[in-house]
């Protein structure tokens, strides 16, 4: 009996080292990381609407553009990845491809018509698209960073015995480039001959 407080003391110290509270801590940052690139792919979903009326404001010739544009963004917004899915690869990575199909129709659409940069709406959507941009790409580096914690915490002693033995924690999946050659930057030709 005298032996009993010790050792219950000994055992509620090394529960608390555990990770019984880092590690849920640290999944639901991660989880609320990636509601944020969720955050603004949905600004850019919003933000395309207001882009193909102004295209087809801009005359008949876009029309074929207009199309893939209202396509690839049709098809972005049927992939969905939860927070559960977050664990998943594939799912991941097939979130992202169809995202990125509609920043390069945007991009072909700028591309084969210049003239449009002319349109005050046109660049003032544009410019927030841009900024919508900007803005996934710093919140999937923070999604990465809260990701990169997270997996650490579940891997690391003493936290991934509770991440193993309480919570049946398994590494999230970071973010990764899904489109090919997307480490190489494009080459842009404004058509000059020099």
């Amino acid at each position: 009996m005298k032996y009993r407080t010790p050792l219950v003391l000994l055992g509620a110290v090394t529960l608390a080292g555990c990770g019984l509270n880092s590690v849920p801590t640290a999944e639901e940052n991660a989880k609320a990381k990636w509601a944020d690139v969720e955050n603004y792919y949905q600004r850019r979903a919003d933000l395309i609407p207001n882009l193909v009326s102004t295209v087809k404001a801009a005359g008949a010739q876009e029309k074929s553009i207009l199309v893939e544009v209202t396509q690839a963004r049709a098809s972005a917004s049927q992939v969905k990845v939860s927070g559960a899915d977050l664990s998943d690869p594939a799912k991941v990575a097939s979130y992202e491809k169809a995202q990125a199909g509609v920043t390069m129709s945007l991009q072909r659409l700028q591309e084969a018509y210049p003239e449009l940069k002319s349109q005050g709406n046109y660049a003032t959507l544009m410019t927030q698209l841009e900024g919508t941009e900007n803005r996934i790409s710093t919140a999937r580096h923070d999604y990465n960073d809260a990701v990169q914690s997270y997996n650490t915490t579940i891997r690391t002693f003493p936290d991934a015995i509770g991440a193993k033995v309480f919570y049946g924690a398994k590494p999230l999946v970071p973010f990764k480039a899904t489109s090919t050659g997307a480490e190489e930057a494009p080459a842009v030709n404004f058509g000059n001959t020099n």
